[in-house]
């Protein structure tokens, strides 16, 4: 679990970040699901847009996401939600203590 004072240096990291997944129509899948846990693996954080034609609940799809790759769940502003978890292998990130 984060702390807020990580959260809040997990977003000022993800300020600059462009959207990599997009969820749709189609909703959320494992096939989304899975390419956003290796993504994390390599990345450790990311943002995910919801567009406008997907009909589920933001929130709904950020605990869905974020359970299934095993990340924490950073923010969701507006349709934009932003995951993070800390790589295996390739740790850029320090969180604050």
């Amino acid at each position: 679990m984060l702390t807020g004072k990580q959260k809040r240096h997990l977003r000022s990291l993800a300020h600059h970040l462009q959207p990599i997944f997009q969820v749709g129509k189609g909703g959320v899948n494992e096939n989304l699901i899975r390419q956003v846990d290796e993504t994390l693996e390599v990345r450790e954080l990311i943002k995910i847009s919801i567009l406008n034609n997907c009909e589920d609940d933001k929130e709904e799809i950020a605990k869905e996401i974020a359970h299934g790759a095993g990340a924490e769940l950073v923010q969701i502003i507006g349709k934009t939600i932003v995951l993070y978890k800390e790589s295996k292998e390739k740790k850029t990130i320090e969180l604050p203590k």
